[in-house]
């Protein structure tokens, strides 16, 4: 099944209902960290899309596979 193409807000939503926490921004790239040490980066900008394969980057570095995201995001 495809990833969906979300937004950066709507991937920053679902990173902080997730509990990643936004430790700081610069320039258009919001940092999350979870509790054990995982962290991720998201790009945020207006009126674009995050790309499938950015979308699987996180996802790998967040250690989630697609079926826990499909479950989770749906």
């Amino acid at each position: 099944m495809k990833l969906p193409l979300l937004s950066s807000k709507e991937l920053c939503k679902f990173l902080e209902n997730e509990e990643f926490q936004r430790i700081r921004q610069k320039g258009s790239h919001c940092f999350y960290r979870y509790i054990d040490g995982r962290t991720t980066v998201v790009p945020v900008h207006i009126n674009k899309d995050i790309k499938r394969s950015l979308l699987s980057a996180v996802l790998n570095e967040i250690r989630m596979t697609r079926e826990e995201f499909f479950k989770k995001y749906r």
